[in-house]
């Protein structure tokens, strides 16, 4: 009987997961054999451990029970492998995805999961996504080439269209219970991320706090959590 790598390693690259993430992580294994046999066709996915991006990805895998592995990437290892030169990034076989986006619906998709099914729905998401790709441009920006938002007009309105876009989304309607959508799970993901890398203040924004509180409620959601 061939014998399975540690959970561990399947799950999440080597890193341990939390004892919140065991249950979820052992249905995943469970998934990766059959009749004694450990099958090797799985998914690779590409990333962060502390990407926004990948972390959704890494929720809706384990949501959707499918075999899979995680695989540490920085940003050298994205320009070899990926035309983007960006994580996250996913191969199946031979289908190879480069976006979030492609990634996650090939996922609800194999696991017969909706993905933004509606119209008010994906424009939740396409303007959470705008708003991180400003927030995430800004940290970039600050990390590698010490250019601050006072010293950018760009920059400036980069943080302005992330304020007004917080804005709207306080206004709501925002979920009150779990299962969360993909338009609302990618909004918490942007969120924790900001917190974690002391980019946003959410004090003026507690309807926000209160729809990240809800996502860290979930199993899948808190075994992806930022590596400090």
């Amino acid at each position: 009987m061939a014998v399975p790598r540690p959970i561990e390693q399947f799950q999440l690259g080597g890193r341990a997961l939390p004892p919140c993430a065991a249950p979820l992580a052992w249905r995943v294994l469970q998934m990766d054999i059959r009749g004694g046999n450990a099958i090797a066709a799985f998914m690779k996915l590409y990333g962060s451990y502390n990407s926004p991006f990948a972390r959704h990805c890494r929720v809706a895998l384990i949501q959707a029970g499918l075999p899979w592995e995680f695989v540490e990437t920085d940003a050298t290892g994205a320009a070899k492998r990926s035309p983007t030169q960006k994580v996250p990034f996913l191969e199946d076989g031979d289908l190879k995805l480069t976006d979030s986006s492609s990634i996650l619906k090939h996922i609800r998709d194999r696991s017969a999961a909706p993905f933004l099914p509606t119209v008010s729905s994906l424009e939740r998401y396409c303007m959470v996504n705008t708003a991180l790709d400003a927030c995430v441009n800004i940290f970039l920006l600050e990390r590698y080439d010490r250019l601050r938002v006072s010293d950018s007009a760009y920059l400036t309105r980069q943080q302005a269209r992330i304020t007004s876009t917080f804005r709207e989304l306080e206004a709501g309607p925002l979920p009150t219970a779990l299962p969360l959508g993909d338009d609302d799970l990618r909004l918490a993901c942007f969120l924790d991320w900001a917190l974690f890398r002391k980019r946003i203040d959410l004090d003026e924004f507690p309807s926000l706090m209160a729809l990240l509180s809800l996502a860290r409620e979930d199993q899948a959601f808190a075994a992806t959590a930022p590596v400090p």
